[in-house]
């Protein structure tokens, strides 16, 4: 029985690209520049809020100073707005609260940033228990570097034989394999079923009720 399952957040819990297309675009266009369908971000999403805006930036304009620019205007809006049209994946609730009733432990690493994964966490999932609960905090390198599932593990000591890692992008395939533990990839995700495949994962999964089996493998 696995005692752990490390969730990442966007495209594994929450369905949270409207927000971010929505917050990057209005930044976009205080600074200048073009905007993209909410469709695009899917493939812009996943390495951290400044890998988001160098991507949203046209290749030309990719400076770091750029980068800067769009982050002023971004996060006081997506503070505001973060939770407006975000919403849990159908069957995650069901699936959280069925892991919490086994007394199995959940924690979140999250390349979002820490005080936007702890806001979002706490407000779509107030009565789930997860710990700890990491975004991408100052000093510490985003994944597919394995430094945030190693402080989790590290935090609640636990064997890494006895957890799963949830995800939605190549990204998080690669921390796990990284961190040397058992990723598990959803499809209902940001990225296609294809993109995770080719990371070998523990499992591929298409609905959130799919991950218990695997708690006995």
């Amino acid at each position: 029985m696995r005692r752990l399952v490390i969730f990442d957040l966007d495209g594994t819990l929450v369905n949270s690209i409207a927000d971010l297309a929505v917050a990057v675009n209005q930044a976009l266009v205080k600074c200048g520049y073009p905007t993209h369908p909410e469709e695009a971000y899917r493939f812009m999403v996943g390495d951290g809020v400044n890998k988001l805006f160098e991507r949203a930036l046209p290749e030309s304009e990719r400076t770091a100073e750029n980068v800067a620019h769009i982050r002023e205007h971004f996060m006081p809006f997506y503070e505001v707005h973060n939770a407006d049209l975000s919403r849990p994946y159908e069957g995650i609730p069901e699936l959280l609260e069925e892991l919490q009733r086994r007394g199995v432990q959940m924690a979140v690493a999250s390349n979002k940033y820490h005080s936007a994964t702890c806001k979002l966490i706490a407000h779509f999932f107030p009565t789930i228990h997860f710990h700890p609960v990491f975004g991408n905090r100052e000093g510490v390198p985003v994944k597919p570097d394995p430094r945030i599932v190693d402080d989790i593990v590290a935090t609640l000591g636990v064997d890494k034989s006895d957890l799963l890692y949830v995800g939605d992008t190549n990204v998080d395939m690669r921390t796990a394999i990284n961190a040397g533990v058992d990723a598990v990839g959803v499809s209902w995700g940001f990225r296609p079923r294809e993109e995770l495949a080719a990371h070998s994962p523990f499992a591929l999964i298409d609905h959130p009720d799919q991950l218990l089996p695997l708690l006995e493998m």
